[in-house]
């Protein structure tokens, strides 16, 4: 595997905090799939945990190239975790598409955050067919 591109982004924890306030339901519903959603409402740093999937959510964005257009939902993009944990990016929708036409077939994510800031780096890997 080889990378293919890089996106990352930084969110500020209150300015999700303050979406989440004004429009509770809308702004998390539109932009958090349910899976996202069970595992952020209801805990301790909950408006941490959404700003760092936010974050991750924009990184691919533009790791993809996209921004918010070309027909990707938020919900297209899902941070998820692996069987030790760690954060992995799932991918649906125009989102799966546009990455499967760059060549990506996998992510590498890292993220972190403080009470104040949230950062995500993702890498998009893709198969290196040339070698044998």
């Amino acid at each position: 595997m080889h990378a293919v591109a890089h996106g990352v982004d930084m969110v500020e924890v209150a300015r999700i905090r303050e979406m989440c306030a004004k429009h509770p339901d809308r702004f998390v519903d539109r932009c958090f799939t349910a899976g996202e959603q069970q595992y952020c409402l209801g805990r301790g740093r909950e408006s941490e945990h959404l700003a760092v999937r936010f974050a991750a959510k924009e990184a691919v964005m533009k790791a993809l190239g996209t921004g918010l257009s070309h027909g990707i939902a938020w919900t297209d993009i899902e941070v998820t975790k692996n069987d030790l944990g760690g954060p992995e990016i799932a991918l649906s929708g125009q989102a799966a598409t546009v990455a499967t036409g760059n060549g990506i077939a996998r992510w590498l994510v890292s993220l972190s955050h403080t009470d104040t800031m949230a950062i995500a780096s993702v890498i998009g890997l893709g198969n290196d067919t040339s070698v044998t």
